[in-house]
């Protein structure tokens, strides 16, 4: 015992002594745990895999810097673009230096996107309604509707339409030519300033929605539209540096001015000439493909029309239709199971027609309508588009992880049509964190006021991968897209090595710009 300390007093040290001790190595295994851990994470997310090259990883502190700066920024005003519906967010997201580097960025392929809803609306009032013999009218509820011909369109029953009037000579009578295109752009559009006072719920949406369509048919199935509408479209998301499109299309008949109607064949070809042509002039395009779709509030008698025209149509044109698929709202709509004898028609005869289905675009979960992904899975689509409740089906989740089937996912598209409202509690922010395939695309970005496809990598990778998502997933969302596309696979060696050039490129330009 020591002299001067009291009874007990060493043994009070030491175990203070193997307090401490002990307090050190846990300090240090829990620093080792957590790192260990963040690391895992870090590798199972979306790209986590993925090895930069030392360019790539100097173009990636870089556009993490500015991404880092966005958000704390965010964090103090409680303005952050992906919490904020896309209408009122368009404008604080074209100020983002994040958002001009994602513009540059070669994104590969758009591959969930609708014939007619991916032109900017500006196209369709300034030039299609710009040209000579467009009439319009008025429905009994009020829907424009519009109609090239010459010298005018059959006189209509009252109740399809008003009296046909001369677009040309309407705007000769205007005082105020700009208010007036200003609301045919209103009428083709979902853009609005206060989109959940006037948009209250789904049902209400997803009728204008659909009425948009209606609307703009007459415009876009006149044959000479129909060709430049292909074109300009090519030209918008080449110019977004996509270099390759699948379209789902439900090739209604295209007319003349005399009135000649051309049917879906005419269409496809349509379709593969005007990319023909439009490649010759933009180097590195890749190309289009359709595939053949027809609305869910069909008939199965229908749906079994349509499903032997979709096989017929591949057979004519096998590089051009890539398959089939049913569109409309999934919640109104019939589901897959519904559809059963119709979709099992090229199986039973040996037939094989791709599937690319919309499912799981739903908040209802457990319904006939939440369960398309299990049909989905069943009827090995090749790919599913949106997936939105995908999280919710563990053993959907499970085996088409193994089948290695991605979901198209569509942030703006899911937001604007009510799924969800604030992109950080998008559901696919979980797949994305675990590495589930997947690619990004932007659905019908000309009805929600977007272009391209940059607002949408823009809202996936700031909103649904948070902080965590870096130039990885950015890399493996676009080579995703060319892997899981429907091109062969010589066709998708040579498109990787395409947007290998134009990756490299972009990394040297990041990485040696200024910080």
């Amino acid at each position: 015992m020591l002299v001067g300390l009291p009874s007990g007093r060493p043994a009070l040290l030491s175990l203070l002594w193997a307090v401490a001790m002990s307090s050190s190595c846990l300090g240090k295994s829990i620093d080792e745990d957590r790192n260990q851990l963040l690391m895992r994470e870090k590798m199972m997310q979306l790209g986590g895999k993925l090895v930069l090259r030392r360019e790539e990883e100097l173009a990636n502190t870089k556009l993490m810097a500015l991404k880092k700066a966005e958000l704390m920024q965010a964090m103090k005003t409680q303005n952050f673009p992906p919490s904020m519906h896309f209408f009122q967010a368009k404008s604080l997201i074209e100020k983002s230096e994040v958002f001009h580097i994602l513009k540059k960025m070669p994104k590969g392929a758009a591959l969930h996107l609708h014939d007619f809803g991916i032109l900017s609306m500006d196209w369709l009032v300034k030039n299609a309604t710009y040209r000579p013999h467009c009439h319009f009218c008025f429905t009994p509820r009020g829907a424009l509707q519009f109609k090239f011909a010459y010298p005018a369109p059959p006189t209509p029953a009252p109740t399809q339409c008003s009296e046909w009037i001369l677009l040309e000579k309407y705007r000769k009578e205007l005082q105020n030519v700009t208010e007036f295109d200003n609301s045919l752009l209103r009428n083709f559009t979902l853009v609005t300033e206060n989109p959940d006072v006037e948009y209250a719920n789904q049902d209400i949406i997803w009728s204008k929605f659909e009425a948009i369509f209606f609307t703009i048919s007459g415009l876009v199935h006149y044959a000479p539209v129909f060709r430049d509408y292909i074109f300009q479209s090519l030209e918008e998301f080449y110019e977004d540096n996509v270099l390759y499109l699948e379209l789902r299309a439900m090739l209604y008949p295209v007319y003349e001015l005399n009135g000649t109607l051309h049917g879906r064949a005419w269409s496809v070809r349509t379709y593969k000439e005007v990319a023909s042509m439009f490649a010759e002039k933009h180097p590195g395009f890749i190309g289009v493909k359709i595939i053949y779709s027809d609305h869910r509030f069909r008939n199965v008698s229908f749906i079994m029309e349509s499903v032997r025209a979709a096989m017929e149509l591949r057979t004519m044109f096998p590089s051009t239709v890539a398959g089939f698929d049913l569109v409309g709202h999934e919640d109104t709509g019939h589901s897959l199971y519904e559809y059963k004898e119709a979709l099992m028609i090229p199986a039973s005869r040996g037939v094989k027609l791709p599937y690319f289905f919309h499912a799981g675009e739903t908040d209802w979960q457990g319904t006939s309508i939440d369960r398309n992904l299990l049909d989905a899975l069943i009827l090995n689509s090749t790919r599913i588009g949106h997936g939105f409740a995908l999280s919710k089906h563990p053993a959907v989740w499970a085996n088409s992880l193994k089948k290695d089937i991605p979901i198209e996912v569509c942030p703006i598209s899911n937001q604007v049509l009510k799924l969800v409202s604030d992109l950080r509690n998008h559901p696919v922010a979980v797949l994305m964190a675990t590495g589930y395939p997947m690619v990004v695309s932007s659905d019908d970005p000309a009805i929600f006021g977007a272009k391209g496809l940059s607002y949408d990598f823009y809202e996936a990778f700031m909103g649904i991968g948070g902080m965590a998502a870096d130039l990885r997933t950015l890399k493996q969302l676009a080579m995703n897209s060319i892997k899981y596309s429907a091109l062969l696979q010589s066709e998708k060696e040579t498109a990787m090595e395409t947007w290998e050039e134009r990756w490299d490129k972009f990394v040297a330009d990041v990485a040696g710009s200024p910080q």
